[in-house]
């Protein structure tokens, strides 16, 4: 399948699936592990590679390969990846580094505070700096509330009552909602479906998140 360009990327996903089943395709179809770009529409669904996760087979990555990207399926093309992590202060630090190694941001992962989970923050030089937190505690009281109204309307309250998304027990994918001060800069539903919502945010931090995992 052919790559999509990743620097004009709104919305991916990390999989290995090209064509997922649809109503009108009965079997999937899979490909290279790789940042995917949603295209076409439910019935005719597929999956664009914008950037590949290296093979373990390949020597001499300056990382991890789950943590290392390509822009082409040969491989030759570096285009990013995450240094082995670092606590500072309680907080594990990400560095992410460009193709030639220089440093374009960090992907930080805050210790939680009870009852809530661990919180993420993104540094780029240049920006401000961006919080991912729970879409439950993220903004305003006026904008929590309306999502409690809204999940509620939607016949959830047992879900929200349970406290799965608030707890550190939570067991499934949470919806991080990443702002810059007021701005909402990306949302991620786990680490692997995320999308963004501002174009100056340096789309290779946000394919970092999704290689880290929201663990």
């Amino acid at each position: 399948m052919e790559p999509v360009a990743w620097t004009n990327v709104w919305e991916f996903v990390v999989t290995r699936v090209e064509r997922p089943e649809t109503s009108r395709r009965r079997t999937a179809s899979q490909g290279a592990l790789a940042v995917r770009v949603p295209r076409g529409g439910k019935s005719d669904r597929v999956f664009a590679p914008c950037a590949y996760v290296a093979s373990g087979q390949l020597q001499a990555l300056p990382a991890a390969p789950e943590l290392t990207l390509f822009e082409d399926a040969a491989q030759r093309r570096l285009l990013c990846y995450v240094a082995a992590p670092r606590e500072v202060y309680g907080e594990r630090h990400h560095v992410v580094h460009d193709g030639q190694g220089r440093v374009i941001g960090t992907v930080k992962r805050i210790p939680p505070k009870r009852p809530f989970r661990h919180t993420w923050r993104i540094e780029q030089p240049g920006h401000p700096e961006i919080t991912g937190r729970n879409e439950w505690v993220s903004g305003s009281l006026k904008d929590v509330a309306g999502r409690a109204a809204e999940r509620l309307l939607h016949g959830a309250l047992d879900g929200l009552l349970a406290g799965s998304d608030l707890s550190d027990r939570g067991g499934g994918p949470r919806s991080l909602e990443w702002r810059s001060g007021a701005e909402i800069v990306m949302r991620s539903e786990g680490s692997a479906h995320v999308r963004i919502r501002k174009e100056w945010l340096d789309r290779r931090l946000a394919f970092a998140f999704a290689l880290i995992g929201d663990a």
